[in-house]
């Protein structure tokens, strides 16, 4: 009979859970959005005001108000990449033995053996 393998759980490697990455992106959106609006209310002000150089702050504005809603999506819709080393794992496992090392008793695990005579 085959005992289960145990192979414990760094809490330094797990990931953020799923509630706060959706947190910290939901923020990132409000912000940059909230920064939309700025944008907006930004120009209307300048147009209100006939501010000096309004040729030059009013395509500025506008290239905020259209490139911020564009980078906030993506960015809300962007997961934090998988770690390098959690791939390695998950690959090393695929081509392992059966029973792990850590399922055998001292006795069980298989040793190394060097032959020294060529």
């Amino acid at each position: 009979m085959k005992r289960q393998a145990y192979q414990p759980i760094l809490i330094t490697d797990a990931s953020r859970s799923q509630d706060d990455q959706l947190t910290s992106r939901q923020k990132r959106y409000v912000l940059m959005m909230g920064i939309r609006v700025a944008c907006v209310i930004v120009g209307a002000v300048l147009v209100g005001v006939q501010a000096p150089l309004l040729w030059l702050w009013l395509p500025l504005v506008g290239l905020g108000m259209i490139l911020i809603p564009w980078l906030a999506v993506l960015l809300a819709n962007d997961r934090p990449p998988k770690d390098e080393h959690r791939l390695m794992n998950r690959f090393q496992q695929q081509h392992r033995d059966e029973t792990p090392p850590m399922s055998l008793t001292a006795q069980e695990r298989p040793h190394k053996v060097i032959d020294v005579e060529p």
